[in-house]
C-alpha cells in the first residue's frame, strides 16, 4: 500500500511538471473541456470520483466471523464436551464466557463500519466543470480525469488537479498536512519545476481532493479521481480493518498454547488411565475433565471485567474508550507518535514579539500593524486575528487621534503583502505588511529610536539576523513598514508600495502547552518515547518539541522519507523523534516502521488527515471534537485535548495488563502443575485420583474466586515500564512455579496413601477428598503469593475484593467437604487428624512458593 502510494505520488508529479499545452495532450483535453460522450465513456472506464469505502457487511456474517478466533473455538470444543458428558454447570459457564467474547468482536466490527459512511458524506458536493466550452454545474462523482475545472471561494476541490489560471487563490490543505494555516496555490511555471525533491503536497501549482478553496479563483485540470487521489488513499486506510494489535496477538498465542497443551496432555492421560484402570469409558471422560480443567475458562470473563473497569474509570479521567483492547495496548504502549498542532501546541496563533529593526520592543510596530489589520476589509487571516487580540487583550489604545481609512491594496500571493492607507490625524499613512523577503525588496529606510536611515548592507545584515533568531525560536515573521503623504489622490496602487520604512517585525507562534510538558515528562519516566509527525515546517517544529521536551537536534523530512527503504526508515525512527513535512500516508508508513522493531504505537491526532496513522497504531488516540472519519478510525477519544489525560490512560492500561496477566500466568502455571501431579498419580494409583465431576467443581470453584482481580492492586512497580505479552516468559514461570505445586500434590498423595491407608478402591473416596481440599485451597491462595513480587500480605495485601473472594473460595471447600454435600460428588469423610496434616502442607507449600518466586526473579530478571 505505502508503495503504491509513492508510486502515485511521483506519478502525480510527473503530471504537474508538464506545461498546460502538454498536460492537454497527455489527458486528450483542450481549454474547451471535454464533450458529453468522452466525459461520459471516461465515466465508464475511470469510474465514479468517489472513494471506495467498503461495502457495509450483513450484520448476520460480522456476528459469525467473531467466532474466528482459537480461543473461541477451544472454548467452544470443550463446552459441546461437556454437554456431551452432561456436565451442564461447565458447560453453561462456558457458554457464557462465549457469549461475552463474540458480543464485543461484533460491537467493535459493526463500529469500524461507519466510517465509510461519514467519509461519502464529505465528498457529496458539486462543482463548475467546462464541457463543450460551456461551463456546468455536475455532481463531484461524475468528474474525470482530463475535466477542466472552475474554482471559486467556497468551493470543495473535486479532484487532484494541477493549476492552469489563478488569481489571489488560498486553499485550506488542513485535511491533508494538519495544519491550519492557508496555503497560497498559483500557477509557477519557473523554480517550481525544477524542485524535484518537492513533495507534490508542497508544490505551488497542485491541488487535492478534500482541500477547500477559502478566497480567490482558479482554473484546474484534473489529473487522478476517486481511489486514485490522496483524499482516496485516506479513506481506504481510514476504513480499513485494523488489523491485529499486540493485545489480539498475545491472546491468540495463549490460546494456541492452551490448545498445544490440551493436544498432548489430554490423550496422554487418557491412555494412561486407561490401561492402570482398566476403565476405557471413564478414563476418556477423566481426561475430558483435565482438559477442561487445564483451559482458564474464566479467561474471556476475566478479560472483558478488567477492560470493563478500566473504560469506566478512564471514563472519569475525560476518556473514553471505544474499542475494549486499547486500554491493554496503552498500557503496552513504548512509543507515541503525535501530531503536533493543538496536541502539544495551543492549536491558535499569538503574536508574540512586535520588535523594532534591530530586535528591541517597539510599542509603535503594534500600533501600525493594528491599523493594517483592523482596517483591512478583506479576509483575515489567523495573524491578522492575533493582532487584533493582542492589542484589544492589552487595552492598548492607537496612539493616533482621528483615523480615517483611504484606500486599500488587497493580499495577493505574488506580492505577498496588503496595504492600508488611512488619513491619520491629517496626513495620508500607508501601512504595508507581509513576508519579509518581499517587504525587503520595497523598502529603502528603517526608522530605529525614531531615527529614520536608509538601510545600508550593515542594517540589511542585522535584519536578517533578527529574523533567523526569531525563525529559530520556531516563530513565523512579518515586517511591518510605513511610507507617509505619498501623493494627495485617494487612490493607492501596487506601485506605490516603493521606497518604504521598515518600523519592525511581527513574531507569531503556535504556543507550547504548558500541560504538554509534564505530560511528555510522565510519559518519558514511565518508559514512553514520545516523536512529534508534523505536516508543519522542521524549524517551528524543532523549536516546540524543544519547549516541551522531545530531542529533536535531528528531523527527517516527508522527502527525505520517501527516498528511504522500509528498513532504513525503521532504523531511522529508531533515534530520530522529530518527523516534519508529512503527509497522511507518510505518517502511516512511519507507524509501521516503528512496529516492525516490536514497539507496540499510539498515534494521537484530530484531523482527516490523522485517520490512516489511527487505524495503522496499535491504539488510535482522538478527540471528541474531531472529524467524524477520524473518530471512526480511533479506538480511544479524549474529551480533552491533553497528553495530561492520555498520561492517566498509560497508567490503567498496565494495570488492566497486570491483572489479566496475574490470572493467566498463576492459573496456567498451577493447572499445568495439577495435570502433571494427576499424570503421576495415574501411573501409580489403582483408582483415579479425582473424579471428573469432582476436578471441574474444583475448577469451577477457583474460576469464580478469581473473578474479583479485575478489582486488585497493582504495585507501583509494576508501573513504570511499558508491559507487553512474553509467551516464553509465561512458559518459563509454569515451569519454574507449576513443580512446586505438583510436589506437594504428591507430599498428599504420600500422606493419603501411607498415613490415612487411602489406598485402595474402597477408600479412593477418602483420597479424593483429602486432594481436593489441598489442591483447591493452595490453588486459590497462590493467588497472594504470586501476584507481587513483594512479600505477600506484609509489604503488599491484595484488595479486599480479592480478599474476600479467597476467604469465600475456601469457605466453599470445607462446606462441600464437612457437610452432606460431599456425597453428592462421591467425596468420603476425612479423619480428624487429616486437618492437622492439611495446615503443615498449606503452610509449607505458601513458603517454598515464595522461595521458589524469588528464584525465578533472580535468575530470570522478570517477573508478571
Amino acid at each position: 500500500m505505502i508503495k503504491n502510494n509513492g508510486l502515485k505520488e511521483q506519478e502525480l508529479k510527473k503530471l504537474a511538471f508538464l506545461s498546460e499545452r502538454e498536460l492537454y495532450m497527455e489527458l486528450r483535453s483542450s481549454p474547451q473541456g471535454l464533450s458529453a460522450e468522452d466525459a461520459k465513456e471516461r465515466l465508464e472506464e475511470f469510474g465514479p470520483n468517489k472513494v471506495d469505502a467498503q461495502k457495509p457487511i450483513p450484520a448476520w456474517l460480522v456476528f459469525l466471523s467473531a467466532f474466528k478466533d482459537a480461543f473461541v473455538l477451544v472454548l467452544t470444543g470443550l463446552m459441546l464436551v461437556s454437554l456431551l458428558v452432561k456436565d451442564y454447570e461447565a458447560a453453561i459457564v462456558m457458554a457464557v464466557m462465549i457469549a461475552a467474547s463474540v458480543t464485543i468482536t461484533f460491537i467493535q466490527n459493526i463500529r469500524s463500519q461507519k466510517a465509510s459512511e461519514a467519509l461519502k458524506e464529505l465528498i457529496e458536493n458539486t462543482c463548475a466543470v467546462v464541457r463543450n466550452n460551456e461551463t456546468i454545474e455536475i455532481p463531484m462523482d461524475e468528474v474525470v480525469p482530463g475535466d477542466v475545472v472552475r474554482l471559486a471561494t467556497g468551493d470543495m476541490i473535486p479532484a487532484d488537479a494541477v493549476l492552469i489560471w489563478t488569481n489571489d487563490l488560498f486553499v485550506n490543505q488542513s485535511s491533508l498536512t494538519g495544519e491550519s494555516m492557508p496555503v497560497e496555490k498559483f500557477v509557477d511555471p519557473g523554480v517550481e519545476k525544477e524542485a524535484t525533491d518537492l513533495s507534490a503536497i508542497e508544490m505551488q501549482d497542485v491541488i487535492f481532493m478534500g482541500t477547500d478553496v477559502l478566497s480567490g479563483q482558479g482554473t484546474a485540470i484534473i489529473l487522478k479521481t476517486g481511489q486514485n487521489t490522496f483524499f482516496g488513499d485516506i479513506a481506504k486506510n481510514a476504513t480499513k480493518k485494523r488489523g491485529r494489535t499486540t493485545f489480539d496477538e498475545g491472546l491468540v498465542r495463549v490460546s494456541k498454547l492452551l490448545l498445544r497443551m490440551v493436544m498432548v496432555l489430554f490423550p496422554i492421560v487418557f491412555v494412561l488411565n486407561g490401561l492402570t484402570k482398566g476403565d476405557w469409558s471413564e478414563a476418556f471422560f477423566f481426561a475430558i475433565a483435565v482438559a477442561v480443567g487445564l483451559t482458564p475458562e474464566m479467561l474471556p470473563m476475566i478479560v472483558t471485567s478488567n477492560l470493563a473497569k478500566g473504560a469506566l474509570t478512564l471514563s472519569k479521567e475525560k476518556v473514553i474508550v471505544k474499542e475494549l483492547p486499547s486500554i491493554q495496548n496503552l498500557g503496552s504502549m513504548d512509543v507515541l507518535c503525535t501530531d503536533k498542532t493543538g496536541t502539544i501546541t495551543e492549536d491558535r496563533v499569538v503574536l508574540v514579539q512586535h520588535i523594532n529593526p534591530l530586535g528591541e520592543e517597539n510599542d509603535e510596530v503594534l500600533d501600525v500593524a493594528y491599523l493594517n489589520s483592523f482596517y483591512q476589509t478583506g479576509w483575515k487571516n489567523l495573524m491578522d486575528i492575533a493582532v487584533i487580540n493582542y492589542f484589544e487583550e492589552n487595552d492598548r489604545q492607537v496612539a493616533f487621534k482621528n483615523i480615517q481609512k483611504i484606500d486599500e491594496i488587497p493580499f495577493d500571493f505574488s506580492r505577498r503583502r496588503l496595504t492600508v492607507v488611512m488619513d491619520v490625524d491629517g496626513h495620508q499613512l500607508m501601512v504595508t505588511k507581509g513576508a519579509v523577503e518581499e517587504m525587503e525588496s520595497v523598502c529603502s529606510h528603517v526608522k530605529i529610536n525614531g531615527e529614520v536611515t536608509s538601510i545600508t548592507e550593515e542594517l540589511r545584515e542585522k535584519m536578517r539576523n533578527v529574523n533567523r533568531r526569531l525563525n529559530e525560536q520556531g516563530m513565523r515573521v512579518l515586517t511591518v513598514a510605513t511610507r507617509l503623504d505619498v501623493h494627495d489622490d485617494a487612490v493607492y496602487s501596487i506601485s506605490d508600495e516603493k521606497e518604504m520604512t521598515i518600523i519592525g517585525f511581527m513574531g507569531f507562534l503556535d504556543p507550547a502547552k504548558k500541560s504538554a510538558v509534564t505530560a511528555i515528562d510522565s510519559l518519558h519516566k514511565h518508559g514512553v518515547a514520545v516523536k512529534v509527525l508534523t505536516g508543519d515546517n522542521a524549524v517551528v517544529a524543532q523549536k516546540v518539541c524543544k519547549d516541551v521536551g522531545i530531542e529533536a537536534d535531528r528531523f527527517y523530512l516527508g522527502t527525505d522519507v520517501d527516498q528511504m527503504s522500509d528498513e532504513e526508515l525503521a532504523q531511522a525512527a529508531e533515534t530520530v523523534h522529530l518527523f516534519a513535512k508529512l503527509h497522511p500516508m507518510q505518517k502511516s508508513r512511519i507507524i509501521e516502521a516503528i512496529q516492525s522493531k516490536g514497539h507496540t504505537v499510539g498515534f494521537m491526532g484530530d484531523g482527516i488527515n490523522d485517520a490512516p496513522a489511527l487505524r495503522t497504531a496499535d491504539v488510535g488516540i482522538s478527540v471528541d471534537t474531531a472529524a467524524d472519519i477520524t473518530k471512526d478510525a480511533s479506538s480511544i477519544i479524549l474529551l480533552e485535548k491533553s497528553l495530561d489525560v492520555l498520561a492517566h490512560g498509560v497508567i490503567e492500561g498496565r494495570k488492566v495488563f497486570s491483572n489479566i496477566m496475574k490470572y493467566i500466568k498463576i492459573t496456567i502455571s498451577s493447572n499445568f502443575g495439577n495435570v502433571f501431579s494427576i499424570l503421576v498419580a495415574s501411573a501409580f494409583l489403582p483408582f483415579l485420583p479425582m473424579l471428573s465431576i469432582q476436578l471441574l467443581v474444583q475448577n469451577l470453584i477457583y474460576g469464580i474466586a478469581q473473578l474479583t482481580i479485575p478489582w486488585d492492586r497493582v504495585d507501583q512497580s509494576e508501573l513504570e515500564k511499558p508491559v507487553k505479552w512474553q509467551i516464553g516468559g509465561l512458559l518459563k514461570f509454569t515451569l519454574y512455579i507449576g513443580p512446586v505445586s505438583s510436589l506437594f500434590d504428591v507430599i498428599g498423595f504420600i500422606v493419603m496413601w501411607f498415613v490415612f491407608s487411602a489406598n485402595t478402591v474402597a477408600e479412593q473416596s477418602i483420597f479424593q477428598a483429602g486432594w481436593f481440599m489441598i489442591g483447591l485451597v493452595t490453588q486459590t491462595l497462590v493467588v497472594h503469593v504470586v501476584r507481587t513480587k513483594k512479600v505477600p500480605f506484609v509489604q503488599s495485601i491484595a484488595s479486599l475484593p480479592v480478599l474476600i473472594s479467597t476467604l469465600l473460595a475456601i469457605i466453599a471447600a470445607f462446606v462441600i467437604i464437612l457437610t452432606p454435600l460431599r456425597t453428592l460428588f462421591d467425596f468420603g469423610a476425612l479423619p480428624s487428624n487429616y486437618w492437622i496434616w492439611f495446615v503443615g502442607i498449606v503452610a509449607a507449600y505458601l513458603i517454598t512458593l515464595e522461595f521458589a518466586k524469588r528464584l525465578y526473579i533472580r535468575l530470570t530478571g522478570e517477573w508478571l
